[in-house]
């Protein structure tokens, strides 16, 4: 049922106070359906999927409406020699399913572990963390077109995956409402312990032979270490995405700053910690008023109370504008903007 004037500071993890004009959530095909057909979702030229709401900066209310998905459920739909393949419902928390299937041995995701969200918001993003990207485990993410009222499967190819990019976020944003994703994960564990601290914290641990569980857990412990918790400081998690630059610009700078980290991204691109670039702009641990950049990671843009989404977005520009000057690179924010 639409509520009217609903304050979405609860349901966003940056703790930005903003309003949506109608606000409701739905558990299943019937409700979002019911829901669609309403007279002030049809006349409404604004309408918003709200997910976990941690990838997500309010500047403005929302003059419009705001459907909450919370499709919950997970199920083993097929198994072949080398593979499971899991099916999870939109709504479902995504560290609440991986940890569901380091559980079950169901390997492939562990590296992913922590992330802040719903599943729903994995394919939309492609997210990924510590050398892992979900694209490489999906096969299928099923939608609902919102005008001409149908479910469609996309296939992996469909999806158009690119570095923190899909269809969704691009050729097809607002059509379609994610309803469920479809993952193939491994029976044999294909381990990636070599991005980031993974192996010296595998090594502290004294583990040598590590398990998905032991992944996981080195994982959660790495990011915890560096990361705040959206629960005690409002944040979306990295705030802007890895820049990818020419091998011939990675070069000059290489020679300006050798310390400068960095990963091939193809043949002839590099992969740049954008929070480098912004720690190196003298950004890390800046706060005006409620608005900051975390002191442990640059990437990261914290609402230590009461900052606005103005206030967040005005740092983001600052930032920006700086690296730009600096190293002659545009970050690109990750965190959609509403």
């Amino acid at each position: 049922m639409l509520q009217e004037n609903i304050s979405l500071l609860p349901f966003n993890s940056f703790r930005i106070q903003a309003n949506a004009r109608y606000f409701a959530s739905f558990q299943n095909m019937e409700q979002l359906e019911s829901l669609l057909s309403d007279p002030r979702v049809l006349s409404s030229n604004q309408l918003f999927i709200l997910g976990g709401g941690s990838n997500i900066l309010l500047t403005k209310d929302i003059d419009g409406v705001v459907l909450k998905n919370e499709l919950t459920g997970i199920e083993l739909i097929h198994e072949d020699q080398a593979h499971y393949y899991v099916r999870a419902q939109a709504g479902t928390n995504w560290h609440s399913f991986v940890t569901w299937c380091v559980d079950n041995n169901y390997a492939g995701l562990e590296n992913l572990s922590l992330i802040p969200g719903n599943v729903g918001a994995s394919p939309m993003q492609n997210i990924g963390a510590y050398g892992v990207e979900v694209k490489d485990f999906i096969t299928e993410v099923s939608a609902y077109h919102i005008k001409e009222k149908r479910v469609q499967q996309f296939t992996n190819q469909d999806c158009a995956f690119g570095y923190r990019e899909s269809v969704f976020k691009r050729a097809l944003k607002g059509e379609y409402i994610i309803l469920s994703v479809t993952f193939r994960l491994n029976k044999q564990a294909k381990l990636n312990t070599s991005y980031g601290a993974i192996e010296q914290e595998l090594i502290a641990a004294g583990i040598q032979q590590p398990s998905i569980k032991d992944i996981a857990a080195a994982v959660i412990r790495i990011r915890q270490s560096k990361l705040p918790d959206p629960a005690v400081i409002g944040n979306a998690g990295s705030f802007f995405k890895n820049p990818v630059i020419e091998v011939s610009l990675h070069e000059s700078l290489k020679e300006q700053y050798p310390q400068m980290p960095s990963y091939t991204a193809g043949a002839d691109t590099k992969k740049i910690a954008a929070g480098w670039l912004i720690e190196q702009c003298g950004w890390k641990g800046y706060r005006k008023l409620d608005a900051g950049c975390h002191s442990k990671q640059a990437l990261v843009l914290v609402n230590y109370g009461s900052a606005s989404g103005k206030e967040i977005m005005d740092l983001s520009e600052a930032i920006i504008a700086s690296v730009a000057d600096k190293f002659g690179i545009t970050l690109e924010r990750e965190v959609n903007i509403l």
